[in-house]
């Protein structure tokens, strides 16, 4: 159902592809939009090393949100920063896509606690994070994309 890489060599292990995703604090989620016109946006994410799912926290309202509740499929692609090849001016890259389905995380405490570990990626400043929480807690919808194909590839942009 999901296609394979066509430069095998190039492709990144299962834990490769696991790493950039713990470690790149954003990516492009894309969903069917309106009229079936995809619509990718840029959003940062929490991977759970614990259920291998993509976590996400946004308003209860909005493009995305009409998108995957019409279709939950989607795909997330995160990429790094990239290196420079020694005497080129190009960059060497990785980047991930993952494949699955959106699901809201319908338990609240479940959800704080997702927005909790999300927050942690970008800072350790606990009455921070306390202080979100207390005021936009309530408000926050979090989601879930549960993958069923993920892919990642080495590539030089040259």
């Amino acid at each position: 159902m999901f296609r394979e890489i066509v430069r095998q060599k190039q492709a990144l292990s299962r834990e490769e592809c696991v790493a950039l995703l713990k470690n790149e604090r954003r990516g492009v989620l894309s969903v069917i939009g309106d009229d079936g016109y995809p619509y990718g946006l840029p959003i940062n994410h929490y991977y759970c090393p614990e259920d291998g799912r993509l976590y996400f926290h946004s308003g209860r309202t909005g493009h995305k949100v009409d998108a995957f509740l019409r279709e939950p499929k989607a795909s997330f692609c995160v990429y790094d920063s990239g290196t420079p090849r020694e005497g080129s001016w190009s960059l060497d890259f990785r980047s991930v896509i993952v494949f699955g389905q959106i699901e809201i995380v319908a338990d609240h405490a479940e959800a704080i606690d997702i927005c909790r570990r999300l927050s942690l990626c970008f800072t350790s400043d606990n009455d921070y994070i306390d202080n979100e929480i207390k005021h936009f807690g309530a408000g926050v919808l979090v989601f879930a994309l549960t993958p069923e194909h993920i892919t990642g590839k080495r590539v030089n942009e040259s």
